[in-house]
């Protein structure tokens, strides 16, 4: 299934995207794609049903963040090999976490806002896992039990913020608002069999930086999720935006390349569709 959110900011429904890319209101089934919605038994609930039975959206169908209410929005830095190699960073031997803030969160084609002052606001497409099934200290032979779907993001940094002002901690940098660009759909796990061999890509303005796959990550998904289960509880809802491949803004040569007000931001995953995002000032 590909689940999504549609409807005003703030007031957003819960739909299914059809066959035919129509969307469809599940209003009558659940009040939001989040929480007890995305638990395995309510997600085989909902894949029992006939999209034809369903009613079609009306009203605003602005696409909304896929995922509702998220609890913990938590993301994984320097895990594509060609990516660290780009950053001059050294391999992680561990995963890199850090937090973005939920109030970072938007529709996948929401106007995305460079902070105030801010001058090296920059771009990485990533795959998202969203959590269906709540744990903790899960192994890693049972951790797809525990995923409920994927997604695509834009981790949208502000590289000052992060690297020169962020006093050892990435957060500043961030989560900003507007920095979380989430869906446009959830994509159940039994459409993407393998999520560590899906092309991604983002361009600005339509030139092409970034172009790679998830294959090149260093840490995959049930080891993501093993791993983090062991330093919080992971519940329905919760989010894991899992790195990025080469070709961000910071690592453009000679010099490297930010967003300004007014440029376009396009993005996608084979398998998980894509996002627009005007870049707008702050």
């Amino acid at each position: 299934m590909k689940l999504l959110r549609y409807g005003p900011k703030g007031r957003e429904k819960p739909g299914l995207l059809d066959k035919d890319g129509q969307i469809r209101d599940l209003s009558a089934h659940v009040t939001d794609i989040a929480a007890e919605a995305l638990l395995p038994e309510s997600l085989k609930k909902l894949s029992q049903l006939d999209p034809n039975s369903l009613p079609l959206a009306t009203g605003e169908l602005r696409v909304g963040p896929c995922v509702g209410r998220i609890g913990k929005f938590i993301c994984i830095g320097l895990n594509y090999a060609d990516h660290a190699a780009e950053s001059n960073a050294p391999i992680p031997k561990e995963p890199i976490v850090f937090m973005k803030a939920t109030s970072a969160v938007c529709g996948p084609n929401d106007d995305v806002e460079i902070p105030r002052g801010a001058t090296k606001t920059d771009w990485e497409v990533e795959l998202g896992i969203v959590i269906g099934k709540p744990g903790k200290y899960l192994p890693e032979n049972h951790i797809m039990d525990h995923v409920a779907g994927y997604c695509v993001i834009n981790d949208v940094s502000e590289r000052e913020y992060q690297l020169e002002r962020g006093g050892g901690q990435w957060d500043k940098g961030k989560g900003c608002d507007t920095f979380g660009p989430i869906g446009p759909w959830l994509v159940t796990r039994d459409e993407i069999p393998d999520p560590h061999n899906l092309a991604m890509w983002l361009e600005v303005d339509g030139h092409r930086y970034q172009n790679g796959n998830t294959k090149t990550m260093i840490f995959n998904v049930p080891k993501l999720v093993s791993y983090l289960s062991h330093f919080m509880s992971l519940q329905p809802g919760d989010v894991i935006s899992t790195g990025t491949p080469p070709g961000v803004g910071l690592g453009q040569k000679p010099n490297p390349i930010y967003l300004k007000a007014g440029q376009v931001m396009q993005l996608g995953i084979q398998g998980l569709g894509e996002q627009r995002q005007r870049v707008v000032q702050g």
